[in-house]
């Protein structure tokens, strides 16, 4: 982590990066059930399948993150397994509604962000800033949780 960073805003980081790591993992598996799905290809949806997947099994980089968080092993406690589900779960949510709200805009507005005016530039960057927002917010609730459990 960096220098910058206080002890309490390092832990913060890693909390975050921790529950990434849950969401990478379980995107992992979602793509595959969503490639293999009957129908996948040119599928009218947003990209992320028809519901999320939540994999607890910890990448290597979670289980080091685990650790420098203070996890004294890899075998996560019950609430710490439901931190990460209901973040990862809460994440799919978050980016159903950025690419739905992308999809509606350039539905709306053409795929070419280049050929928009700079109103529906504007409108576009501030939809999704808006959106981006709220991920940074429910990611930074979500690590506070986590690290209240350990």
């Amino acid at each position: 982590m960096s220098a910058d960073l206080g002890p309490g805003e390092e832990r913060l980081a890693l909390a975050r990066s921790f529950l990434q790591e849950a969401v990478y993992r379980s995107r992992g598996d979602q793509a595959g059930a969503t490639l293999l799905a009957p129908g996948a290809a040119g599928s009218e949806g947003c990209g992320l399948g028809n519901a999320p997947s939540v994999v607890l099994d910890l990448t290597p980089r979670a289980e080091a993150l685990f650790r420098d968080l203070g996890g004294s092993s890899v075998t996560l406690l019950e609430p710490v397994q439901e931190c990460m589900s209901a973040w990862v779960l809460r994440q799919d949510a978050l980016d159903r509604k950025r690419n739905h709200f992308m999809k509606a805009f350039r539905g709306k507005h053409g795929a070419d962000r280049r050929a928009y005016s700079d109103e529906a530039r504007g409108a576009f960057e501030e939809g999704l800033e808006a959106v981006n927002a709220q991920v940074t917010a429910a990611r930074d609730e979500a690590a506070r949780r986590l690290l209240d459990l350990l």
